[in-house]
């Protein structure tokens, strides 16, 4: 059985930990998207971690861990990560890397701060990991495969190809110094002994897996709002952020993927440009009051630590996000954060040139859209840890029965905190 973990918003929902959890029944957990621009926070008996490529099932040594082919694979920073896992006291995880995942490159990194610096005002606000470089060079053709590594010959050629390109735009328009392809061709066959035990045919390994029954987990980066296709474009990522894209990522057919979890928060979040359209937005002292209080240590980026910005829940986008995931059932986190609040608003429309809907729009109309909100009781006490369902407030209880009838998904499962075990199960209303 496959099982998709995915975010239905704009990443920093919580996977991580939803992931952890579940790995504990599975046999494979597969990243198939993604590079280290984003990080998964898991906090468990070894301590807290910020998983960046690392799948999220390198805590379990029953799991097989999967670098699909997919992920735009920065070797020296998975490296350095196992490192410092393991120097935490985490045994060595098993770990497989897709021999057709392609390498993110020392100038995809160069590029992508050159290209935020050049746009200025107008810059996206990338965590200048080198991503979308990453992926405008493996559609032109113009990437390197993780088998590459193996034929130095082939190798040659096509990073001499590679640096040649970037060479002419770093020269003229980022009037930046030019590569050297052989310092380049040096770096790159040391990462190459570095990740040598760990690659492998994934593609084979998978469908022989899914012969034998094994349950598989996908494990899903950022969230449906930065789908380059069904997102707020071009405010998103690079990389396909649904779960569908993880027939192809990780090389699992469609037919195979039976169960869709959508991860969404009690509140929003948003790492970005402040230009991104985030309806449901808080500003001000109660804006810094929710992010002071939000996630484990406050609501700050996992890979850039930059403060998110933060807005009560957005249900126009959640129900989207949760629509074009495919989902079939929803994981809501950090309901515990909002046990301050007497009231709490639920963004339920967007009002656009006068006209209330509750269809979610394409970037144009979202940049003119204003929250409609409909206000609920808070519960004004701390629920952090209860794992008891039936146990918390009926006005808690009776917030998560809104938010799944905005929704259209059944909520299952309702975080209390960021340990593993601070969880409370659910049987949906629906």
């Amino acid at each position: 059985m496959v099982k998709a973990i995915v975010g239905a918003n704009w990443g920093d929902e919580g996977k991580g930990k939803i992931t952890d959890m579940l790995a504990q029944q599975s046999n494979i957990v597969i990243r198939f998207q993604g590079g280290a621009n984003a990080g998964h926070t898991i906090i468990n008996d070894y301590g807290r971690f910020a998983l960046h490529t690392l799948p999220s099932g390198v805590f379990y040594p029953h799991i097989t861990n999967i670098i699909g082919n997919g992920v735009a694979l920065d070797i020296a920073k998975l490296v350095d990560e196992l490192t410092q896992v393991e120097a935490q006291g985490v045994p060595a995880p098993n770990l497989m890397v897709s021999d057709r995942a392609q390498l993110l490159m020392p100038y995809h990194v160069l590029q992508d701060t050159y290209e935020e610096a050049r746009l200025g005002g107008k810059a996206f606000g990338s965590t200048k990991s080198g991503i979308a470089p990453f992926y405008s060079d493996k559609y032109a053709k113009t990437g390197i495969q993780v088998c590459d590594l193996f034929d130095e010959p082939r190798l040659r050629e096509r990073l001499t190809a590679a640096v040649e390109l970037k060479n002419v735009l770093f020269e003229h328009l980022y009037h930046q110094s030019r590569l050297d392809a052989n310092e380049i061709m040096g770096q790159l066959l040391e990462l190459r002994e570095r990740i040598r035990p760990y690659v492998g045919d994934t593609v084979s390994f998978l469908h022989q897996a899914l012969k034998e029954g094994k349950s598989i987990l996908l494990e899903g980066q950022l969230g449906s709002m930065k789908d380059p296709d069904l997102g707020i474009f071009p405010m998103t990522t690079s990389s396909h952020t649904l779960a569908g894209y993880g027939c192809v990522g990780a090389s699992i057919p469609p037919t195979a993927i039976e169960d869709v979890i959508c991860v969404t928060k009690a509140y929003s979040s948003c790492v970005g440009s402040q230009t991104e359209p985030f309806v449901s937005e808080l500003t001000g002292p109660e804006g810094d009051e929710l992010r002071r209080r939000g996630g484990d240590h406050g609501e700050f980026g996992a890979t850039t630590g930059r403060p998110r910005r933060v807005g009560w829940f957005d249900a126009v986008a959640t129900q989207y996000g949760c629509m074009i995931q495919g989902a079939t059932q929803a994981a809501l986190t950090c309901l515990d954060v909002l046990g301050y609040l007497d009231e709490i608003p639920v963004c339920t429309g967007y009002e656009i040139d006068g006209i209330v809907t509750n269809s979610f729009p394409t970037t144009p109309s979202l940049l003119r859209a204003k929250p409609v909100f409909t206000k609920l009781p808070g519960w004004n006490c701390d629920i952090r840890g209860c794992t008891n369902y039936a146990a918390l407030p009926a006005n808690a209880q009776a917030y998560v029965d809104f938010l799944e009838a905005q929704i259209g998904v059944p909520i299952t499962m309702v975080s209390t905190g960021p340990k593993r075990e601070e969880m409370a199960y659910r049987t949906p209303k629906r």
